[in-house]
């Protein structure tokens, strides 16, 4: 990925969020980070994308703009979600354990993740004093010193089995009040969201499939994480997909690279993904009925947020007909 063309020096936030279910308050909060305090319209910062999954009640939303802008911005989006979600009520089968549930800064062009990782730093300071009972644990680039990844962090944390608040220890902010819940804020190399359904409602078949592809597993794939859910009738294996630093990037190994300040990462191509999910669904007995990226590729973000940010079009989600499923 080369530097931006417009000399910016862009970030995003993909922006996840526990609520689905009602469209109007998803798209409130996705405008309120287009607006400062006194009602101005941000012109350096745009919502690409708004993701959302009625089954898991989880949206995502993709919000880009200069670096030293971005903090703002995603700031108004959260105090916003923080005001119309409410943890106490919320239900969904994704696992979650904020109403903001995670808020992962990545780098586009022109920044490295250790400035990224001290945007979520400043983030996580003022989230938590604009927002009384608002508790963050740190990840990645913004955990410091350790540098744990989300990974390990939510493994901690007993993010997987949604642990009571009362027991969960904040790296920021109050101990954690069961309508805001905890929320996770941290910077790493660009994460993508790749979701593929089997044509199965069994489970335990899924759960294999998805512990086969993630990188930790003998012949896995690098960066890879997965997760199998029942969703609509159906299983879907959740996949998140790192880029990771790559010195020696290989061609035609179906993984893709990109360059930022110099340093090269790599990540799977989602093409790449489904096929290997694809052959395993087969020697199951199982065929894959279903594909979704949720959001950008690196390369699609960046190239996006360039595009949205010239022309000045904030609701750029609404150009290219943001995805409800």
């Amino acid at each position: 990925m080369s530097s931006s063309r417009l000399g910016l020096r862009l970030a995003a936030c993909l922006l996840n969020i526990s609520e689905a279910r009602r469209k109007n308050v998803v798209e409130k909060i996705a405008k309120a980070a287009l607006f400062e305090e006194n009602g101005k319209e941000h012109s350096e910062a745009t919502v690409l994308n708004i993701f959302s999954d009625y089954d898991y009640n989880r949206s995502v939303i993709t919000i880009a703009a200069p670096v030293e802008k971005l903090v703002n911005s995603v700031l108004a989006a959260c105090v916003e979600a923080f005001q119309v979600i409410d943890m106490e009520v919320q239900e969904g089968i994704h696992p979650c354990l904020g109403a903001v549930d995670l808020i992962p800064i990545y780098p586009l062009s022109g920044v490295g993740v250790e400035e990224c990782g001290m945007v979520a730093r400043s983030l996580a300071e003022k989230l938590t004093i604009h927002v009384p009972g608002c508790s963050v644990f740190l990840f990645g680039e913004a955990d410091q010193p350790e540098k744990r990844s989300l990974a390990q962090r939510r493994k901690q944390l007993g993010w997987f089995s949604r642990r009571e608040f009362k027991s969960l220890k904040p790296d920021i902010g109050t101990m954690p009040d069961k309508r805001c819940g905890l929320t996770g804020i941290g910077a790493s190399p660009y994460v993508m969201n790749c979701n593929v359904t089997i044509d199965s409602q069994d489970l335990v078949t899924g759960k294999k499939i998805a512990s086969a592809i993630r990188g930790s597993s003998v012949d896995g794939l690098k960066g890879v994480q997965a997760m199998a859910f029942p969703h609509g009738g159906k299983i879907e294996i959740a996949c998140n997909v790192e880029s990771f630093k790559d010195q020696n990037p290989i061609e035609n190994t179906g993984y893709i690279t990109y360059c930022i300040l110099g340093h090269h990462y790599s990540y799977i191509s989602p093409q790449s993904l489904e096929a290997q999910i694809k052959k395993l669904a087969h020697d199951e007995g199982i065929s894959t009925i279903g594909t979704a990226l949720v959001g950008f590729t690196p390369q699609e973000c960046k190239d996006c947020a360039e595009y949205a940010l010239r022309k000045k079009i904030g609701e750029f989600w609404k150009k290219r007909e943001g995805i409800f499923m």
